[in-house]
């Protein structure tokens, strides 16, 4: 399937206080590259991202943000109870010598979380451990949407290659019909050219070295296999890019390459002005081809 190089997906998420965001941006690219910004506490999970994204986006330059924001509580701190529990204890046995002269004793809930141990930093295995299922989940949805918009701008990219494919199918069908005339004119004019110079020698040519010289002449130029190669790439070409389960990008760019050389050969064979300006037609359509191609994943 023809699909673009250039997307852009995002997903958000709100959990315990801690909200998620994902950002994915992806720019043309022989091979694929990756780049991964994460928050410090989960860095460690770069290498499964970068599978997850190698295993969605086969080809581009992949750059991918992370974002958690949330209270300091809800990202990093939990409650000691144990320690908690240990300062209720003594501060009841406290209590129980203030009711015995009649004090009255208050206890706040909030001032026991500042006592030293009771609220503790979680260690980054803990916040790895709840943030890591929701940054794949998060990721995959980014990339989901990343790929879609790939698919959209690759149907353009696509129409515009069969369009080339066109032009160049037609222009071969043209040097094709043209060919074999070449090689009848060419003979004509030899004969002319040659009967004109010797006309005042009162000479004649040998029709069999004219012969001989017109079958030489034919088998230099001779394009018809370059032409069935062409039209085979052009074939390839069609059904490679209506694959559905592959990225195809630089297989087409190989192609591509391909049917320019076969361009290149009929060039330079080709003694002809017509077969020589349809020939420059069918270069330009081929680098429109390998431009386009370029940018499919």
């Amino acid at each position: 399937m023809i699909r673009s190089m250039t997307g852009f997906g995002s997903a958000n998420e709100k959990v315990d206080g801690v909200h998620y965001g994902v950002e994915l941006r992806s720019l043309n690219n022989r091979y694929f590259k990756a780049t991964i910004k994460l928050p410090e506490e989960i860095a460690s999970l770069e290498a499964e991202l970068d599978a997850l994204l190698r295993h969605k986006l086969n080809r581009g330059s992949i750059t991918l943000l992370v974002k958690m924001q949330g209270s300091a509580a809800s990202v990093a701190d939990q409650i000691n109870e144990q320690a908690l529990l240990t300062y209720l204890e003594k501060l009841e046995s406290l209590h129980a010598r203030f009711a015995e002269r009649e004090q009255a004793v208050r206890i706040d809930l909030t001032t026991l979380l500042a006592l030293p141990g009771v609220l503790q930093s979680a260690d980054d295995s803990q916040i790895l451990s709840k943030a890591r299922p929701i940054i794949l989940r998060l990721t995959e949805i980014a990339c989901d949407k990343a790929l879609a918009m790939r698919v959209t701008e690759g149907q353009a990219v696509a129409d515009d290659l069969a369009r080339q494919r066109q032009t160049i199918r037609t222009h071969i069908d043209q040097i094709a019909e043209r060919a074999p005339g070449v090689i009848g004119e060419y003979h004509t004019r030899l004969t002319n050219r040659v009967n004109t110079l010797m006309a005042s020698s009162e000479l004649k040519v040998n029709e069999q070295d004219l012969i001989r010289e017109v079958a030489i002449f034919a088998e230099r130029s001779d394009i018809s296999e370059e032409i069935n190669r062409m039209r085979g790439h052009l074939e390839q070409f069609e059904q490679i890019a209506s694959n559905k389960d592959e990225s195809v990008g630089r297989t087409l760019e190989f192609i591509a390459q391909e049917m320019l050389r076969e361009a290149n050969t009929i060039s330079s064979k080709s003694n002809d002005a017509v077969i020589s300006r349809a020939i420059v037609e069918v270069k330009g359509a081929i680098d429109r081809i390998k431009e386009q191609a370029a940018n499919v994943e």
